[in-house]
């Protein structure tokens, strides 16, 4: 199982790229790759675009289409999974409370066959989502724009297995500053 961390966006409405902005102390680039590592991702990608960084424990490629939005992120990261991986977990990294227990149940879903797992927080799907590697060129095909598998997991709801991780993490994301300091990130 291969981990893609979604890390390319500019910021825009934070000021700043995200993945370079620090939560309790650590990149949350670095979190983001703690998370997937913690959660069993071997190898754990990270797709870059508006910054570029150092990334220790990942892979780093970088979208050059990362303005168009997270469809391409999501495309290169994809396409960046050894075939080695029966399946990818993909992240994102402005959402620092989603902890590695949220991914290891999505891998217990995929081993106890689900071809798609997405955590679930109050019944309602968030991040991380897991996604069967049959499914991989769907997900790349129908990810354009700002979107990434939404798409993909709504025109295809008898595949999605929904997985409660309200009880170990939280999918608040960072967007603005003051989303920050709420989050008790600074």
């Amino acid at each position: 199982m291969a981990g893609v961390l979604l890390a390319a966006g500019s910021g825009s409405r934070f000021g700043t790229p995200k993945a370079l902005v620090e939560f309790a102390g650590e990149r949350l680039v670095d979190r983001g790759v703690r998370l997937l590592r913690d959660g069993g991702c071997d190898p754990v990608i990270v797709v870059l675009g508006a910054a570029d960084a150092d990334v220790p424990g990942a892979l780093t490629v970088h979208n050059p289409g990362w303005a168009t939005g997270m469809g391409s992120s999501l495309r290169a990261g994809l396409d960046a999974v050894p075939e080695s991986a029966q399946a990818v977990v993909i992240a994102l990294v402005d959402q620092p409370l989603v902890t590695a227990e949220a991914v290891r149940r999505l891998a217990a879903a995929f081993a106890a066959g689900a071809a798609v797992a997405v955590a679930t927080y109050r019944g309602a799907p968030r991040n991380p989502v897991l996604i069967a590697r049959p499914h991989f060129a769907e997900v790349a095909r129908m990810a354009t724009g700002d979107v990434g598998a939404r798409p993909f997991l709504r025109a295809h709801p008898d595949l999605v297995t929904g997985v409660p991780c309200d009880d170990v993490g939280d999918p608040a994301d960072i967007d603005v500053p003051e989303d920050l300091r709420s989050l008790g990130g600074r």
